[in-house]
């Protein structure tokens, strides 16, 4: 049986095919895609902000700029504040997938613990403000 070396991530090269490849599953995906495809109107320009998110969430290069928690909120509300933690766990499950086919080491691993504190934070701000946003 035939052993495959993988590398760490290493750069932004690395971190652009994360992401792209990433986010081509979550586009097919069934319950991911809908959403996704609905809410992004320029691929590439999402490919390039979340490929900027990670780059300064792994390799701590300052490029992302952004409000991440209030974009999910919004999602939420176009979506009839439909998006369960359901939604979270298949995007953690392709996340942690796409990082293990394609990399292994120290900051592959650093991006799956980002990734799980990342989603639990951002489901519980976008289930906080279904509280304040419908009882208002």
């Amino acid at each position: 049986m035939k052993t495959i070396i993988k590398n760490d991530i290493q750069n932004r090269d690395d971190i652009i095919v994360l992401v792209s490849t990433f986010y081509e599953k979550v586009r097919k995906e069934e319950h991911l895609g809908p959403i996704f495809n609905h809410v992004i109107k320029d691929w590439d320009q999402h490919i390039e902000r979340l490929t900027n998110f990670w780059e300064t969430n792994l390799l701590f290069v300052a490029k992302y700029k952004g409000n991440p928690i209030q974009v999910h909120k919004q999602v939420d509300q176009t979506f009839n504040h439909s998006i369960t933690n359901v939604h979270f766990g298949i995007w953690l499950r392709l996340w942690i997938n796409t990082i293990d086919e394609l990399f292994e080491g120290k900051l592959a691993t650093l991006a799956k613990n980002r990734a799980r504190k990342m989603g639990t934070t951002l489901f519980l701000k976008i289930f906080q403000n279904r509280k304040t946003s419908i009882n208002v």
